[in-house]
């Protein structure tokens, strides 16, 4: 049985669409497959983050030892430019070492590079952030959606639903990901797709 218990990292001037695409799409795998032990917490440095438009949302946990989780998602957002040289929010990210998955979606990506975490990985982000990605991986890669090993990183903005959907056929099954996606009502993802401009999938073996 699938036993799952997910962090997602939010933080002031993230997007929020980063999250709730991906949001929507993982989080349904309790109402098609209820039997499957599912749970996740909203993380932050704060009781409150604020993203770039001004919602303000509460978090679950105050800066949580974030190992206690198998999976851990990033979003993005413009305050990615300047979290990524925080230190105190990097140090608390990079308890997330010992998380089975990491996965970011837009730039949220150059919080997991600032963190270590891409280190000799390929990787992706939003197009505009491709040249500040390149420190932090072994190469940037202009897909919608690259995993390396158990690291999976997705493209601008909208990309979020696709990662959202590939995730949940990750953790269950192609049939399972064609339902959520027929109640999303969203045509875009193709399960199974791995064209060079959609999801490219490197050495799947590592960490």
């Amino acid at each position: 049985m699938l036993k799952m218990k997910m962090a997602l990292v939010i933080f002031d001037g993230m997007t929020v669409l980063d999250l709730i695409g991906w949001y929507d799409a993982v989080t349904q795998i309790k109402r098609f497959q209820p039997s499957l032990a599912l749970s996740w917490d909203l993380c932050a440095m704060t009781d409150e983050v604020k993203d770039d438009r001004g919602l303000i949302m509460r978090s679950h946990q105050v800066r949580p030892d974030l190992s206690d989780y198998d999976l851990v998602f990033v979003p993005g957002g413009g305050a990615t430019r300047q979290l990524k040289d925080d230190s105190d929010f990097i140090s608390w990210l990079q308890t997330a070492e010992e998380a089975a998955y990491k996965i970011s979606v837009c730039t949220g990506a150059l919080l997991l590079g600032a963190a270590g975490f891409l280190s000799g990985k390929r990787a992706t982000t939003n197009p505009s952030a491709y040249k500040l990605l390149v420190p932090y991986c072994e190469e940037v890669v202009h897909a919608r959606i690259v995993r390396d090993g158990m690291t999976i990183t997705a493209g601008g903005v909208a990309a979020s639903i696709d990662l959202g959907l590939y995730v949940v056929e990750m953790l269950t099954d192609r049939d399972t990901a064609e339902q959520i996606q027929r109640s999303m009502d969203y045509p875009y993802y193709v399960s199974g797709q791995t064209d060079g401009d959609y999801v490219i999938n490197f050495q799947s073996d590592r960490n």
